[in-house]
């Protein structure tokens, strides 16, 4: 069996971040809107908006639960990654847990991957920048990071 690469794990804490919203409450995350209008927890756990506050641990097994979904629903896609350098697996493990698999599913870089197209999926990556209608600068930066690792393996 497969595992979420670490890669994937760094990428995912590195631009979700476990955000400890109200900043009073240093031992706990609570939800909070994200700026494509969903209510968040923890390393971009989706959840209502009244989930009660968490620990990190707790956001820890979340995020492991939400890449391990982001996971199967990237190889069910995107095939060709299980015999592919594991960089190339973790960002779109990455992207698949930022967007969702619907995202992947019906996209050209879906395609691109699975015709081995590094290049081109790595452009791909690039349009994928806004939430709640306008480009987000942390979405520019995450798709940069992915496109390093689906180039360079």
């Amino acid at each position: 069996m497969i595992e979420v690469p670490q890669a994937a794990i760094d990428l995912a804490k590195r631009f979700e971040g476990f955000h400890r919203v109200p900043k009073f409450d240093l031992s706990h995350a609570h939800p909070y809107l994200c700026p494509a209008g969903h209510w968040t927890i923890g390393y971009g756990h989706l959840c209502a908006p009244e989930q009660q506050p968490i620990t990190e641990e707790i956001g820890e097994a979340y995020l492991a639960a939400d890449l391990q979904i982001a996971l199967l629903a990237t190889l069910k896609y995107c095939p060709v990654l299980a015999s592919e350098a594991k960089g190339r697996l973790a960002a779109i493990v990455d992207f698949t847990f930022n967007l969702g698999a619907g995202r992947l599913q019906a996209s050209t870089l879906r395609r691109k991957i699975n015709q081995r197209d590094w290049h081109s999926s790595a452009s791909e990556l690039g349009r994928w920048v806004r939430g709640g209608g306008r480009i987000l600068n942390g979405l520019v930066a995450r798709r940069m990071a992915e496109r390093q690792f689906l180039i360079n393996g």
